[in-house]
């Protein structure tokens, strides 16, 4: 067997994102697991946190917290200020025209049963198909479940190739007159396929059909911008981009959430309320009821400014390199097969190995400190049109390094 030098020739880490200072601001990574330094490659699960985001939530709790909306005192105005501003950054980030067509919900889970809820419930009818693909998170395909027991719609399925591609010939033929809506993923976070998702719209919107995109693996790692992809809905959750978790975002169209019924009731999303009627607040007031995460919102702006600040160009650069290096390496180990060999990949790397079990190569993988996913990954029809139980999976984020990969490698190696 070739030494891991002899497989992929010596080189830097991308010269324009200095990794090293990178990593000095994730204080988890500068703490032991097992003995050993920790070699995090779980950040598909969910991101660590950097130094700012930690520091920027407890001076708001320690300075600025008061509920927002309504206080007309000086600590509450603070409050809403800084909610309000990071709304502000989410548009900026994925380049949506209008701070408004940002809703922020717990998650993109939550984000996609909100618009199957409202926009589904309201503009669906039975019969009316969805389209989804193989290669789906449950979180794209159970509250479309739901909405079929409830509404008797149908769902319809785009199927993928043995590498991991959507079969973009089945899915265009999939595209009839009975498809209302198609949700797909923008990066599988079992295969860490790209979508062709700019294509996708394009194909549904030729035919009158409004899409939702999962972007939960893809806005920390490519620069996203939603008005070019032209999207209806698009969704991610904040602790995968180096944010606090319990705080998403549904990113949709201004006419769609003007068009959408609220998803809860309750505070905040009401203009005026008597027993006999209420007067809704415009958009997207109307879908955030009750006292929001405000910390969790605060939070997350900073993981933006953070991850801007570094450049996503220069992320997904960084990343696409350890991913190459990182398949170079784990195709040398003997009885180790890569799951998902897509051409347009990002950030994961997932196998399965002759004779272990999932389970077993991860603890025995954690032992050495590597920290890595196991299991179906919350794509269990995935596994089975694979024919697998589950996967190891290996996933990158912008504090990784080639060390990191190589200390993968040389774990998988000894077993």
């Amino acid at each position: 067997m070739r030494a891991i030098e002899e497989i992929v020739p010596e080189r830097a880490d991308t010269p324009t994102l200095q990794v090293e200072r990178v990593r000095r601001d994730f204080p988890i990574l500068q703490r032991p697991m097992n003995g050993r330094p920790l070699v995090y490659l779980d950040s598909a699960a969910s991101a660590q946190k950097p130094q700012a985001v930690l520091d920027e939530m407890t001076r708001f709790m320690r300075e600025d917290y008061a509920n927002i909306h309504r206080g007309v005192y000086a600590l509450s105005q603070r409050a809403t200020a800084l909610y309000d501003a990071a709304r502000e950054k989410v548009a900026r980030f994925i380049h949506a025209a209008d701070a408004r067509e940002i809703v922020f919900v717990r998650n993109a889970t939550e984000g996609i049963n909100l618009v199957a809820s409202s926009y589904g419930r309201h503009f669906l009818e039975e019969g009316d198909e969805v389209l989804l693909t193989q290669m789906e998170h449950h979180a794209n395909i159970v509250p479309w479940q739901l909405l079929r027991q409830d509404k008797g719609i149908s769902l319809r399925v785009a199927p993928i190739t043995d590498e991991g591609e959507l079969d973009m010939e089945a899915f265009e033929r999939m595209l009839t007159d009975r498809v209302k809506l198609v949700s797909v993923v923008h990066v599988s976070n079992s295969l860490g396929t790209v979508n062709p998702v700019k294509q996708i719209v394009s194909l549904a919107h030729g035919r009158g059909i409004p899409v939702l995109i999962d972007g939960s693996q893809a806005v920390q790692h490519m620069p996203v911008d939603v008005r070019d992809l032209d999207a209806d809905f698009y969704v991610f959750t904040g602790h995968k981009v180096y944010g606090p978790t319990g705080i998403g975002v549904v990113f949709a169209k201004l006419r769609h959430l003007e068009a959408m019924p609220p998803y809860q009731g309750g505070g905040l999303m009401i203009l005026s309320v008597t027993f006999e009627r209420t007067e809704l607040a415009p958009p997207p007031q109307k879908f955030e009821a009750g006292t929001p995460n405000i910390v969790g919102a605060v939070g997350l702006g900073a993981a933006i400014d953070y991850v801007s600040s570094l450049g996503l160009a220069d992320i997904h650069a960084h990343e696409s390199a350890l991913l190459a290096y990182g398949t170079e390496l784990l195709r040398e180990i003997p009885g180790l097969r890569l799951i998902g060999t897509a051409r347009e990949k990002s950030s994961i790397l997932a196998f399965v190995m002759d004779g272990m079990s999932p389970q077993a190569i991860g603890a025995a993988l954690g032992r050495s400190g590597v920290a890595v996913r196991v299991g179906h990954h919350c794509t269990q029809p995935l596994m089975d049109r694979l024919g697998i139980p589950g996967t190891t999976r290996a996933s990158i984020g912008l504090y990784n390094t080639r060390e990191d990969i190589e200390a993968l490698a040389i774990s998988l190696r000894r077993l």
